[in-house]
């Protein structure tokens, strides 16, 4: 009889198994992903006469600092928008909205009284085709990506969140694992049965076969060298994407001592946020407004008596009742030390520790007045629609490259400002344009942010 050496052929199959295999699964993805995005062009393609997918990437330089599809932002949710507007009308609103409102266009007026007087940016280098490609990407009906099922999901319940999870990542791979370890006992077994049925002898080691799993793994050089390598690139990834996320606080949203509704003020009441952050305009910094800015009303408003139509369901759910709102008015009262009963200030103050939301690095130089006062952007551009906030949150996430983009994509405005007239007109033979981006007059320039 011949004898073999058996564990050295296993152990071969079982590491070139485990590359073949890991392989696989990632070209499953590859394949999976691709599909999802031919799916998702193949849809948009049939949208309308315009190119959705160019339209999408006009629609991201241009348009999404102020827009979005499903939503109300800077500017109304633009989904559907030809058919609240013919297309002409469109063409000619893009291209100067200013125009339009001066010559009283009823549509043109309505928009700009609705959003807070505030100028859309005129885009006059957009060309009808540009303009037909972004309205067939906002025309097109959202198309449903291919996920594969989340394990444990609930039918029915949608996924908590878009894409592959680090979660399902690292389900996969412990599944992987396992099948790794069964298929070691399969192969085994099979290869004793077919080495025994043509009279080979297996050798067999009565100690190696009370050798624990763990031993035999560390032994063999390949499965050991490979298992490396894999924890090495995944443990990489995770600290790859735990040091991108240090100081991005976006969704940032801390209780306040004095619990403070921007959507009663700013949204109800339609209180300028200039009013209370009125050093936006002349500082650096926004400013945190002083409690007697608040006592200018709270003086008279003694108890908040809320909407003719009530409470909401969700506000009472959270507690957002009449007599919480009054509460927190007596919390500014004992603060600045007022006596409600005899209307005057006993003196006896208590400092408020607001705690800040918004907050960026020390390294990098960020002036309000430059871009509320000089640039004229609008507060909702950077932290959302704040009128619509119970809890003040960070709304954007205030990374270099989200900055970046912006001054790529805002159109500088020179009108009226003589300090722009020569560097305007020079700087505009330059680049052969007519409108300057913020990016084209400077602002990607290390020392604008970082000196």
């Amino acid at each position: 009889m011949k004898k073999v050496p058996y564990r050295n052929q296993i152990s071969k199959f079982l590491g070139i198994s485990l590359v073949v295999f890991l392989l696989s699964s990632t070209s499953l993805f590859s394949q999976e992903e691709a599909v999802a995005a031919d799916t998702e062009v193949a849809a948009e393609a049939t949208a309308s006469a315009g190119d959705p997918a160019k339209g999408k990437q006009l629609f991201n330089q241009n348009c999404a600092a102020c827009h979005a599809l499903d939503r109300k932002m800077t500017g109304p949710a633009l989904a559907g928008v030809t058919e609240r507007h013919d297309r002409e009308w469109l063409y000619t609103w893009i291209k100067n909205s200013a125009g339009m409102v001066k010559s009283g266009d009823p549509a043109a007026v309505k928009i700009y009284n609705e959003y807070n007087q505030a100028a859309m940016t005129a885009f006059p280098t957009l060309s009808n085709a540009d303009i037909d490609n972004i309205l067939a990407y906002t025309d097109a009906p959202p198309v449903a990506a291919v996920v594969p099922p989340v394990p444990g999901a609930v039918p029915g319940q949608a996924p908590a969140a878009s894409g592959i999870s680090n979660e399902l990542i690292l389900g996969a791979l412990v599944l992987v694992f396992g099948l790794l370890v069964v298929m070691l006992v399969l192969v085994n077994q099979t290869l004793r049965r077919i080495a025994e049925a043509n009279g080979v002898v297996v050798e067999k080691d009565k100690a190696q076969k009370r050798t624990p799993i763990w031993k035999a793994f560390a032994q063999n050089q390949f499965l050991v060298l490979v298992t490396v390598i894999f924890l090495l690139l995944g443990s990489a990834y995770y600290v790859y994407g735990y040091f991108m996320q240090v100081g991005i606080d976006q969704g940032y949203a801390p209780v306040q001592p004095i619990h403070y509704s921007h959507k009663i003020h700013a949204g109800d009441n339609e209180i300028e946020c200039k009013y209370c952050h009125s050093s936006a305009r002349v500082s650096k910094h926004s400013g945190i407004p002083a409690l007697n800015v608040c006592m200018n009303c709270h003086k008279s408003i003694y108890e908040y008596k809320g909407n003719p139509e009530g409470p909401s369901p969700e506000d009472l759910a959270n507690g957002y009742t009449n007599d919480f709102y009054t509460g927190e008015i007596k919390k500014l009262y004992k603060a600045v030390g007022w006596d409600e009963e005899n209307q005057k200030y006993t003196g006896d103050s208590q400092p408020v520790e607001w705690v800040r939301i918004h907050n960026l690095p020390d390294f990098a130089y960020f002036n309000h007045s430059q871009h509320v006062s000089v640039a004229g952007v609008e507060c909702q551009t950077c932290h959302g629609p704040v009128e619509e906030m119970e809890i003040m949150y960070q709304y954007s996430p205030l990374t270099m490259g989200w900055c970046i983009s912006c001054h790529r994509e805002t159109n500088v405005k020179v009108e009226g400002n003589e300090y722009y007239d020569k560097i305007h007109e020079e700087l505009s033979k330059k680049y052969g344009v007519e409108t300057l981006t913020a990016a084209q007059m400077g602002g990607l320039e290390c020392g604008k942010c970082h000196y």
